[in-house]
């Protein structure tokens, strides 16, 4: 009995150390792909985290800080006034509040009639129409001009253009003073952006629009629905996602909008049209005044932010019930 059960003991002995050196052997494979795992992410993300963490992160928290400094943005002295830059924004910086207005008004105007134009050119461009692929191509072009660029092109056409039509034609439409007046010069930047970016969005819309089951349009037009009726009980619900991507773009678009703004107008005349970009630009590079301008920046990143939150969130929902 006792040399049974010493080979009994013997046998559960070597078992038991095979299935230690087993989940032993495991647990190597295991840690084997974990740092397999982590070595090819560090060698794939590693590069744009650290880039991001360089371009986007180490600036954002560095100009969080200058915020509430009065740096001048050129010498070495750097001296904390808390939130003395964020009151004397809100109480005296006159121009900030008009240009914080200006830009509310023109981001209001230019989403709606950016999407309403792109949409319409995807419904256009979505017919089966001979010359669609030729009319995409036109459409979209403007959106290939840089931005100052199409912003001085476009100054010719308002100043010497225009007027040269207005001569001819005795038109009264192209003999106003269209950068010489705060109004005309607002919507002056106003058809200049819409020209620009509705070819971006009508690409969006037109991909949406031809993901849209054909066999529910059918149907509803054997129902005895019209065109209005199709597009709104039934193209839009389908095209929600897209509608949700467009108004995102164009919101982010409209607040930073700066290069247009620059080039055709440079804020003119006397500040009337200078949007809260190239107030910030101004505010930092021009007057010297670093901390002052990151303050405005800080408000303006929040601000955009909050909206684009909320827009997102709710058109979100609108696609669920929708």
């Amino acid at each position: 009995m006792n040399s049974h059960s010493k080979l009994q003991d013997i046998e559960i002995g070597s078992v038991g150390k095979q299935k230690m050196l087993k989940e032993k052997s495991l647990f190597n494979i295991k840690n084997q792909k974990n740092l397999k795992s982590v070595g090819l992410f560090a060698l794939f993300v590693g590069p744009a985290l650290l880039a991001f963490t360089i371009i986007v992160l180490i600036p954002f928290f560095t100009g969080v800080y200058y915020a509430f400094t009065d740096w001048n943005g050129v010498n070495g002295t750097i001296n904390w006034v808390g939130l003395d830059n964020f009151k004397y924004l809100f109480t005296e910086d006159k121009q900030f509040q008009q240009s914080f207005w200006v830009t509310t008004k023109y981001t209001a105007v230019a989403i709606i009639l950016t999407n309403i134009v792109g949409f319409t050119l995807a419904l256009l461009v979505t017919k089966m129409l001979k010359t669609r692929n030729m009319l995409r191509t036109v459409f979209f072009m403007p959106n290939l001009i840089g931005g100052l660029l199409l912003g001085f092109v476009w100054q010719f056409i308002f100043v010497k253009g225009f007027a040269s039509i207005g001569q001819i034609t005795g038109i009264s439409l192209f003999e106003l003073p269209w950068l010489g007046d705060a109004k005309t010069a607002f919507w002056g930047i106003v058809i200049v952006s819409v020209w620009q970016g509705a070819g971006y969005i009508m690409l969006i819309y037109t991909a949406a629009l031809q993901n849209v089951p054909q066999e529910l349009i059918e149907a509803a037009k054997i129902d005895g629905a019209n065109r209005w009726q199709i597009l709104r009980h039934i193209t839009m619900p389908m095209v929600a996602p897209a509608v949700t991507v467009c108004l995102f773009l164009t919101i982010s678009w409209s607040f930073k909008v700066f290069d247009v703004n620059l080039s055709l107008t440079n804020g003119g005349p006397f500040k009337s049209t200078e949007m809260l970009a190239l107030n910030i630009y101004t505010e930092a590079f021009v007057n010297n005044r670093y901390g002052l301008g990151e303050a405005k920046a800080l408000i303006f990143f929040l601000v955009v932010a909050a909206i684009t939150i909320i827009q997102v969130t709710y058109t979100k929902k609108k696609e669920v019930e929708s």
